[in-house]
This record gives C-alpha cells, structure tokens and sequence, in this order.
C-alpha cells in the first residue's frame, strides 16, 4: 500500500511539474490530472467509468466553452458562473443516469476540491517565480 501511494505521489508530482509549459501542453497535463484525480475520489467500478466519462468529457467541453468565451469576450463574473451553473444543472440528471446520487454529489464537490487545489499550486508557483526574479535582480 505505500509502494502504491508512493507510486502515485511521484506520477501526481511529475504531473505538477509540467503545469508551467505551454498552454497547449498545460491544458492537456491539468486535465489529466484532474482525470487521474477524480478517478481514484469517485472510485469507479469499470461499467460506471465507461458510462461516466462520455458524459463527462461532455460536460468538461461545454464548461471550456464556456471559460473561453467568457474570457475573450469579457464577460463579467457572474455571468459566466451562472452559465456554468446551469450546465453543471443540467449534467447533474445526465450524470444521475450513470453513477448514483451519492457518487454525482460526490463529483461536483471533488470537482471543486481539484480546482482550488489547482489554484492554490499555481499560485504558489506563481509566488515562486517572483521569488526567484528577486533574488536574480539582488546578486
């Protein structure tokens, strides 16, 4: 058992790592990251995994549109918020048909979990950077 979680810190580490290439690169990584992630939270048994995850890479483009358009266009905060409410509203019965209701409730809150730890290693890399920049600037 720690063999396996060891395993699976270094992968999720080496993952990390690459969040700081290019967006193309970046965006690929994150979302196989959040992939691994969410699979080992929601512990699927095969038959759920191959009727959740059309649904899912469904869901996940439609709320890329959604970030995308809203960034390009400008769009305030609360109007891209309440367009993803909706369509994680809509997803949440579509999702209903694949995994019961305490695995759906259980996704949405991983979700969110995977996000602000996203977050929270981007910033501090961020923080990293500019730490660095420093500490060039002073020699």
């Amino acid at each position: 058992m720690k063999r396996y979680i060891l395993i699976m810190l270094f992968l999720f580490g080496y993952t990390i790592a690459g969040i700081s290439q290019d967006d193309d690169k970046k965006g690929g990584r994150i979302e196989a990251l959040k992939i691994a992630f969410l699979t080992r939270k929601l512990n699927l048994s095969s038959e759920e995994a191959q009727k959740f995850w059309p649904v899912y890479n469904k869901y996940a483009d439609e709320i890329r549109k959604v970030q995308i358009e809203a960034h390009q266009n400008q769009t305030s905060e609360i109007d891209r918020e309440d367009k993803i409410l909706t369509i994680r509203k809509r997803f949440n019965g579509e999702f209903a048909k694949t995994l019961s209701n305490e695995k759906v409730n259980t996704f949405f809150r991983v979700e969110k979990e995977f996000n602000g730890f996203l977050q929270k290693e981007m910033m501090e890399r961020r923080q990293q950077r500019l730490d660095n920049r420093a500490r060039i600037r002073q020699k």
